[in-house]
C-alpha cells in the first residue's frame, strides 16, 4: 500500500483511503481486520445468560463483569479488537477515589431504569475512516467518585413519567472536576496499529490518575470446547520495560511497544493476569490458578501486590502509569501493536509515529471533504462526526444458539426449563460476525428494517460494508 507523505495534495491523500476501501473489498489487504469491534456492554445481555428463569440482567450484573469471564465475547472502553473478537485493547481508569477500575461503560438494566435499561456515561464518538485507518473518541472520567450508588437507587425511584436521573444531575462533573480521556487510532497497515492517548485534567487543581492501556485475549480455551473458532490457552509476555509479546494459536504472534518516552509517570509498569472467572469472590469455588480477570482491580484500587502474576505473564496485560496531572495539563502516552512479522527490531517503533498520524488524518480530511461536498464547515463536521458515530458502531457478535442452548462439556448443563425455553426454535442461528448497532451499548435486538434504515447513510461512505449487512 502506497504511503502519502505529509503535506500531499488533498486529491492524492483521498484517493489513500479509497485505495484501501478497494483493496479490502477485494480481499487483497485486510483493512478492516481490526476496528472499533468491542462491545460496549456484554454484561447483562441473553448471549451471557445461563440461569434458570431467563433473567440475564440479575444473572450477569455490572458487578460480576470485572470478575467473570465472558462465554460470548468482550466489552471495553474506547476499545478496539480483531473481526472475530479474539485480541482486544482497551483502556482502564482510576481516580484514587472510585470503589472499582473503570474497564467498561455502566449503566442501568431493564428493571433499575425507569425508563428501561441506559447508560448513563459521557462519551463521544469523534472521527473514523471506513476502514478504520484513522479513529478517535472521548471519554469523560469524574475526579470524583463516580454515583454507581445514586444512579441506582434515584432512577429505581423515579416513575416512568419522572426525567431520568442522569450523570450530570448527580453533580460529578461540578468545577469541571473530571478528565478528557482522547483515544486515537492510526493504521500504518493492516497489522500494524498506532495509538495515542491524551488526557486533560479540566478542573482546577492537579489530579492524580492512574492509565491501563490494557491488551487482552477473550477466553476460548475454558469451555472444553474443540473446533472452529476454539483454541489452546493463548500467551503474553513481558519483553523488558517497554514490550509485550503475544501469541494466539489463531490470530498469529504481535507485539506491544509502549514508548519509554511517554509522559513523566510517578511509576509504570507492565503487569500481566489470566481473563479468568474469579470464583472464589464470586461463587465462593477455588479458582485453579490465583491470577484471574479482576486482579489489575485488586492490584491498583485493592493494593493486593499478590493479585498480579510476578513472572510477567498471561492472557491479560496492561502497562500500568500513575500520573499527578496539573489543573490545565494534558499528558500523552503512546503504543502500538504490530505484528510480529512486520516488527523490525533494529528501528525504533515511535520514530515514524507522529508523522504517521498527521498523514492519515490528512487522508481522513480528504476522504470527507470528497464525501461532504460544498458544505459549510460547521455544517461539514456535523456530518462527519455522524460518519464517526455508525462508524465505531460495529461491534462484534458472537452467538451460537444450538451451543448456548446445550452448554459447555467444563462446565455444569444448562437447567432443564432451557430445553423448551428462549430460543429454542433458533437453533439453526449460528451469528460470528461484526455488524452496525444502532446502538452499541443497548441489548442488540434490531428489526431488519432498523439495519436498513441506516445503512443508507453508510452506503456513501463505504457501499462494500452496507452490502454486507
Amino acid at each position: 500500500m502506497t504511503h502519502f507523505p505529509p503535506g500531499s495534495q488533498a486529491g492524492d491523500a483521498g484517493e489513500a483511503e479509497r485505495q484501501r476501501l478497494d483493496s479490502d473489498g477485494k480481499r487483497q489487504h485486510n483493512w478492516k481486520r481490526f476496528g472499533p469491534y468491542l462491545s460496549e456492554r456484554q454484561w447483562g445481555t441473553v448471549r451471557e445468560d445461563y440461569s434458570a428463569d431467563g433473567n440475564c440482567w440479575e444473572y450477569f450484573p455490572h458487578d460480576h463483569a470485572r470478575s467473570r469471564a465472558y462465554r460470548w465475547g468482550e466489552d471495553g472502553l474506547l476499545g478496539i479488537c480483531d473481526r472475530q473478537g479474539r485480541l482486544c485493547f482497551a483502556l482502564a481508569l482510576w481516580n484514587g477515589a472510585d470503589p472499582i477500575l473503570k474497564e467498561r461503560l455502566f449503566g442501568l438494566t431493564g428493571p433499575e431504569g425507569n425508563h428501561g435499561e441506559d447508560v448513563k456515561e459521557h462519551y463521544f464518538y469523534l472521527d473514523s475512516t471506513p476502514t478504520h485507518s484513522y479513529m478517535k473518541a472521548l471519554y469523560k472520567y469524574p475526579q470524583r467518585a463516580f454515583p454507581y450508588a445514586a444512579l441506582v437507587e434515584e432512577n429505581r425511584r423515579r416513575g416512568k413519567h419522572d426525567p431520568e436521573f442522569e450523570l450530570g444531575d448527580t453533580g460529578v462533573f461540578d468545577d469541571n472536576r473530571y478528565f478528557d480521556v482522547f483515544a486515537e487510532y492510526a493504521k500504518a497497515s493492516p497489522d500494524d496499529i498506532l495509538i495515542r492517548l491524551t488526557i486533560a485534567n479540566r478542573g482546577p487543581e492537579a489530579a492524580p490518575l492512574a492509565l491501563l492501556p490494557t491488551l487482552w485475549f477473550r477466553n476460548l480455551w475454558s469451555w472444553g470446547r474443540a473446533g472452529e473458532g476454539y483454541c489452546g490457552k493463548p500467551v503474553m509476555a513481558a519483553v523488558g520495560e517497554h514490550e509485550i509479546d503475544v501469541q494466539h494459536p489463531l490470530l498469529g504472534h504481535y507485539r506491544l511497544a509502549v514508548d519509554p518516552a511517554n509522559a513523566p509517570a510517578q511509576r509504570r509498569e507492565l503487569i500481566f493476569t489470566e481473563n479468568e472467572t474469579n470464583s472464589a469472590r464470586l461463587f465462593g469455588a477455588a479458582n485453579p490458578s490465583p491470577f484471574v480477570k479482576d486482579g489489575f482491580h485488586e492490584y491498583v484500587v485493592g493494593g493486593h501486590k499478590t493479585a498480579i502474576n510476578p513472572a510477567r505473564v498471561g492472557t491479560k496485560a496492561a502497562a500500568l502509569m500513575h500520573f499527578t496531572i496539573a489543573a490545565g495539563q494534558e499528558i500523552t502516552v503512546r503504543l502500538r501493536l504490530t505484528a510480529h512479522a512486520e516488527a523490525n527490531a533494529a528501528r525504533d517503533p515511535f520514530s515514524d509515529f507522529d508523522s504517521l498520524f498527521v498523514q492519515r488524518l490528512a487522508e481522513a480530511d480528504a476522504y470527507y471533504d470528497a464525501k461532504t461536498g460544498p458544505l459549510a464547515r460547521d455544517e461539514s463536521l456535523a456530518v462527519r462526526q455522524a460518519y464517526a458515530g455508525l462508524l465505531w458502531s460495529k461491534q462484534f457478535y458472537h452467538y451460537d444458539v444450538r451451543a448456548w442452548l446445550q452448554g459447555d462439556p467444563a462446565h455444569p448443563m444448562p437447567p432443564s426449563g432451557r430445553s423448551t425455553g428462549r430460543n429454542v426454535e433458533w437453533q439453526h442461528l449460528y451469528n460470528r460476525d461484526v455488524l452496525s448497532m444502532p446502538d452499541k451499548w443497548e441489548y442488540p435486538w434490531f428489526a431488519a428494517w432498523d439495519l436498513a434504515f441506516h445503512m443508507i447513510p453508510f452506503a456513501r461512505i463505504d457501499p462494500h460494508f452496507a452490502k454486507e449487512q
